[in-house]
């Protein structure tokens, strides 16, 4: 389906096409076995340019959104399918499998074939579509309103509704939950999100720009966050770092928020597989690589102090002291590759005892570790502190981290999902978009 800017480049074929999109099977066929008989091109051309005015109209909510709920999010694709534009939200699969494909619901849809004013229908809850409404507020934001909200609602009332909410998010029931924190992170979020059901804003994000130099293809992963169950990350890469950005949260780390961080300039040498059973010493490994990033941090602050002072002195710029600079990143950055380079195809690997894991079916080699931070925090965002850890890549479609402080460990799986019109128009785009919604988390 094209998404035509104006009517004048609609061609033909285009007209044709929309013509011919029936509401029953074969009806294209049928369209071209009567196109040497008479046909009523004035309600051809009619019905073809009130499809394409519509779909005009709607064209700047095609793609990738988070939902606005709190500290929760989401993620939403909005995406031309047959006669209707369908908004398809996506949830994790259910907690621990992460491996499991993502499931999927549509929360509302638009009517394409409409000649005047498309009907916009609410798909929220189990009594079928019914009126919805759709504001485009800017070009990287739009709001959908319920019209009839009593379809949303359960004869059983909200206890009902609560059990089935319960069976569609975790796939068991409240007497299966017995760790009563988790109880009490569950009603949470079913009060929260349930204030959401009949009005929703949703900003535009987009999916990572990728290099040949990215250690693995970046992009959505769903990742195990202890009693928070399942959450969407994104995984993008910057220079050195690499970064996982949620796009859906919990109480303690927001949707938005960046919450690991990698330093591909510190790759970590695991030790053997029976040491690397003892806790202390991948801790003691870690606290030294923590403490050396700490050091050249310093370092580096240092010379650029020195170096803003010395051109504020000097007459000239001193062109020598910046190449020799630029220089020594260079062979730092080989020096980097050299390491990565020499590292084994596949190590062994097992978690320290005493490190908790929501899965224990993680793999059980990798191909190479570095070091990084994960972000901590109380109940409401509270005293948030970035903590060291162990990133190890597993292959190109799985991630661990390892939360020192925390004792944990987190596994991640990519989201195989070909999302629509998500990509970013550049790189520039991406950072802003990231700034953006670490912004509003805060």
């Amino acid at each position: 389906m094209k998404i035509l800017p104006d009517y004048e480049h609609m061609e033909y074929r285009d007209v044709y096409t929309c013509r011919g999109i029936g509401g029953t099977p074969g009806s294209e066929t049928r369209n071209r076995e009567a196109s040497t008989a008479t046909v009523d091109f004035e309600w051809v051309l009619e019905a073809a340019f009130g499809h394409c005015r519509v779909l005009h109209r709607y064209r700047h909510i095609l793609g990738l959104w988070q939902p606005d709920i709190g500290p929760y999010g989401g993620l939403l694709n909005v995406v031309v399918d047959g006669l209707f534009i369908i908004g398809w939200m996506y949830l994790p699969p259910h907690d621990p499998h992460v491996d499991d494909p993502m499931r999927f619901k549509p929360l509302f849809r638009i009517h394409l074939m409409e000649r005047k004013c498309a009907t916009v229908e609410c798909m929220y809850g189990h009594k079928g579509p019914h009126n919805g409404h759709i504001q485009i507020v800017k070009k990287d934001e739009f709001s959908t309103k319920c019209n009839q909200t009593d379809h949303h609602r359960m004869s059983g009332g909200r206890q009902e509704e609560f059990r089935t909410w319960l069976r569609e998010e975790w796939g068991r029931t409240l007497e299966d939950i017995f760790h009563e924190h988790m109880q009490e992170l569950i009603l949470m979020k079913f009060i929260y999100t349930s204030q959401y059901d009949n009005c929703l804003t949703y900003r535009r994000i987009y999916l990572p720009p990728s290099s040949p130099d990215d250690l693995i293809q970046p992009g959505l992963f769903k990742g195990t966050y202890g009693s928070h169950g399942l959450e969407i990350v994104m995984l993008s890469f910057h220079g050195k770092k690499a970064k996982g950005t949620k796009i859906t949260g919990d109480p303690n780390i927001p949707a938005g928020q960046q919450t690991v961080e990698i330093d591909l300039a510190h790759p970590l040498r695991l030790p053997d597989i029976e040491n690397l059973r003892d806790f202390s010493e991948l801790s003691r490994i870690v606290l030294e690589v923590q403490e050396q990033v700490r050091r050249e941090e310093q370092e580096r602050e240092q010379r650029q102090e020195e170096e803003e002072h010395s051109q504020q002195a000097a007459s000239q710029p001193a062109s020598p002291l910046g190449g020799e600079g630029a220089e020594g990143e260079e062979t730092a950055g080989g020096a980097e590759g050299t390491t990565q380079d020499k590292a084994p195809a596949s190590q062994p690997f097992v978690l320290p005892m005493g490190v908790i894991s929501r899965n224990e079916d993680y793999p059980r080699t990798c191909r190479i570790c570095f070091y990084g931070t994960g972000l901590i925090a109380g109940h409401g965002f509270t005293s948030p502190e970035r903590t060291p850890g162990v990133f190890v890549l597993f292959d190109d479609d799985r991630f661990g981290f390892i939360w020192l402080e925390l004792k944990s460990f987190s596994l991640y799986s990519r989201i195989k999902v070909s999302f629509q019109n998500a990509q970013a128009p550049s790189r520039e785009a991406f950072d802003e978009m990231l700034k953006n919604i670490q912004s509003l988390a805060t």
